[in-house]
């Protein structure tokens, strides 16, 4: 790159995907300023749990924070995929993992927010490569002068990625989600499920201590108003919706409800100016793609910078590089939710017929079980590796 070592990043966004990336980037030896709106407390507070896939492991554990995370990743060995509305369901294994994913006994993890960010925040305050700015609005700033690159992880509304002039495609979907956690009476031990129905994907994941979140994909306006109904009213609506066999014991914190979109920035970098998460891309959450797709551009650019000749590269090579690697994992993966969820949302008989045959196979051959786990848990693109 242009400037001499140390080299100096600029990362705005101190949610997972930009604490984890500037964590990354000390570790290689950049000197990294990290900016976010809001206070440690702040970043801190949300309640929400992440889906982790095989990518996010190895990501974690290559940067010293797997173990450092030990019980509270909470594991599911199986997952039972259902359609209600053809009442077929295929439920996933550990033996349906393919490569070195089947050395780890698991087929994915449950993560809460708060340890997450407990410890990458505090892992950046000791580290002596990483400068915090929290709690004051950040200026967009250019590789030009102080810094060999430039990046936004601040999410979908990135107001850097407007401030570069970086196109942005986006596509509101009719669905909204609502998130809230549960305790459970009586789960199935270590089992996370998706339910594919009418109105939309709904998901049930293991927090452990027979805790859950539940995703619940519906209209928008519908996961508004259930957002504000009672704890009894919810209930009843619930009632219907729960897998066989779990009953509600107790809701563990105020249901929340927000609009789903399919978005991508077609150009990820201009210069040494890059997006990295959320600022670059959206999916559905169905299949809990979302946090692991940023981590994989993480990893991505962490690969990429890791090499010895990353030091002679200009901040405009490195991003037409990330760029160039980036986007064909983005877009399938893009395609492969928004197809999912209007495959099983329609009742046209055509489809329904497709849906059948389709479960049927995967049901009773194991290739197949075991393709859809690969392209889950390490991306479509997963036969490259």
């Amino acid at each position: 790159m242009v400037s001499a070592d140390p080299r100096r990043v600029s990362i705005a966004g101190a949610g997972p995907t930009g604490s984890l990336l500037a964590f990354g980037l000390a570790q290689l030896g950049f000197q990294v300023i990290l900016q976010d709106p809001q206070r440690v407390e702040e970043l801190i507070a949300r309640s929400r749990a992440y889906a982790l896939t095989h990518s996010s492991r190895r990501l974690l554990n290559e940067l010293g924070l797997w173990d450092a995370l030990g019980s509270d990743l909470i594991p599911f060995r199986s997952l039972d995929l259902q359609d209600r509305e053809l009442k077929a369901r295929v439920v996933f294994t550990p033996d349906d993992l393919a490569g070195g994913n089947r050395l780890v006994p698991a087929i994915g993890w449950i993560l809460d927010h708060r340890p997450l960010m407990e410890l990458l925040l505090d892992r950046l305050a000791s580290h002596p490569s990483v400068q915090l700015q929290l709690g004051a609005a950040p200026a967009p700033h250019t590789p030009e002068g102080r810094f060999d690159l430039a990046i936004a992880c601040d999410g979908p509304g990135s107001p850097h990625r407007g401030f570069w002039k970086l196109p942005f495609w986006s596509w509101t979907y009719q669905q909204g989600c609502l998130t809230f956690k549960v305790r459970l009476r009586n789960p199935q031990a270590q089992t996370a499920y998706e339910l594919f129905r009418c109105e939309g994907p709904f998901a049930v994941l293991p927090l452990g201590h027979n805790a859950f979140q539940i995703v619940w994909s519906a209209p928008l306006e519908c996961c508004r108003e259930r957002a504000a109904l009672s704890p009894d009213q919810l209930l009843k609506e619930l009632f219907g919706v729960l897998p066989e066999g779990l009953e509600l014991e107790a809701f563990l914190d105020q249901p929340r409800a927000f609009p789903l979109q399919l978005s991508l920035a077609p150009r990820l970098a201009r210069g040494g100016l890059l997006l990295v998460g959320e600022s670059g891309h959206r999916c559905h959450p169905v299949g809990g793609q979302g946090l692991n797709l940023c981590w994989r551009d993480v990893a991505e650019l962490l690969r990429l910078l890791k090499h010895p000749a990353s030091s002679r590269l200009s901040g405009s090579a490195i991003g037409r590089r990330y760029a160039r690697s980036r986007l064909p994992d983005l877009i399938l993966v893009g395609l492969a939710t928004d197809l999912l969820v209007r495959l099983f949302s329609n009742r046209n008989p055509l489809l329904l017929l497709l849906r059948r045959l389709g479960l049927s196979s995967m049901g009773r051959f194991g290739v197949l079980r075991q393709l859809s786990l690969a392209a889950m848990t390490d991306g479509p693109l997963a036969w490259r590796r």
